[in-house]
């Protein structure tokens, strides 16, 4: 099971206090598992299975709908793939042009060696930033769950005319309280081999791994075991685990990228929409809905699921991103 540690830790709060705005206006919209849109009779169109090189690192990724629509980026979490968004490529694919790459190290990607390719966040966001250049992407919805957005912010923050809105899944923008990183303290604090030897012998286990899936979820046998089953095999790769090793460790270092993210979204005010699990270990209800002190308006919307909320809720999510994006894109061409 998760560790419940009485030890809480302020994750990604990194080197400087993040100083946020407590406005929550009337307009902003919150519901907890919310009804459906009445969206029906959705075309599916085919996904492409595809690769592009990227300095040498062969990057695999997903691709489908129709070249002309809005594009929306996916961006995966920690351990998974683009193969985690399976579902949802396909419920978007009719009204959206949809990418979702897999990086460096996971899924189809290739796995550099550590010696000549820095898994970190910084390195991540690169080569996410030259993806996007590379398949010809000028605008984009960004997607994010996980630790995702450490890296989909940073892409953000480097070309902030492209972003368009931001759907946020069980992802961090302002840290909070949570036991799940407690067997991670020691090692942010020094490093030595010894913590990091202690931190996988926590973190790269079957069993987080599951529970990431099936926490807090409240019918677990509508969860593919195949999902955790293959990430956790990626984990198992020669390398596998060293490269989550290297990027839980670089988790302390976010706290100035989610300052500046804080910062140009409460500036510039992108449509924003927070699709989360309620039930969440690791970013909680009460993390999820603070996205309100940084965007005013964002629309928030918490479903009765876990972390990984798109493994029992991706038709809720795609009906609820039909809905917003099927709004706010209009509005912003007219």
């Amino acid at each position: 099971m998760l560790t419940r540690r009485s030890l809480t830790t302020s994750f990604l709060a990194g080197p400087a206090a993040l100083a946020v705005s407590n406005a929550t206006p009337a307009k902003a919209q919150t519901t907890i598992a919310g009804r459906k849109s009445s969206r029906t009779g959705n075309s599916v169109l085919q996904t492409h299975y595809r690769t592009v090189d990227i300095d040498g690192v062969s990057i695999f990724y997903r691709e489908a709908g129709a070249p002309n629509a809005p594009v929306v980026l996916l961006l995966p979490g920690w351990p998974s793939s683009s193969a985690m968004f399976g579902d949802l490529i396909r419920e978007l694919s009719a009204n959206y042009h949809v990418f979702a790459p897999d990086y460096p190290g996971f899924g189809n990607s290739d796995a550099p060696d550590r010696s000549r390719f820095r898994y970190t966040f910084d390195g991540l966001g690169e080569v996410i930033g030259k993806f996007v250049d590379k398949v010809g992407i000028k605008q984009f919805v960004l997607y994010a769950t996980d630790f995702g957005g450490l890296v989909g912010y940073r892409v953000m923050l480097k070309s902030p005319q492209r972003m368009k809105a931001l759907v946020a899944q069980n992802n961090p923008l302002i840290p909070g309280e949570s036991p799940w990183f407690g067997p991670l303290v020691p090692y942010w604090k020094d490093g030595t081999a010894d913590s990091r030897l202690k931190a996988g012998e926590h973190y790269l286990t079957l069993e987080v791994v599951r529970d990431l899936y099936v926490t807090g979820v409240r019918d677990p046998s509508l969860i593919d075991p195949d999902q955790w089953q293959s990430d956790y095999s990626a984990l198992r790769r020669p390398g596998g685990g060293d490269i989550s090793l290297d990027l839980l460790y670089d988790i302390r270092t976010n706290g100035p990228t989610l300052k500046n993210a804080q910062a140009y979204l409460r500036a510039q005010k992108p449509p924003t929409l927070v699709v989360s699990g309620k039930n969440d270990v690791l970013f909680t209800a009460e993390n999820q809905v603070r996205y309100r002190e940084v965007v005013p308006n964002a629309e928030i919307h918490l479903t009765d699921s876990g972390h990984c909320t798109l493994a029992d809720k991706s038709e809720e999510i795609a009906n609820r991103m039909h809905d917003f994006l099927g709004r706010v894109l209009s509005s912003r061409r007219s």
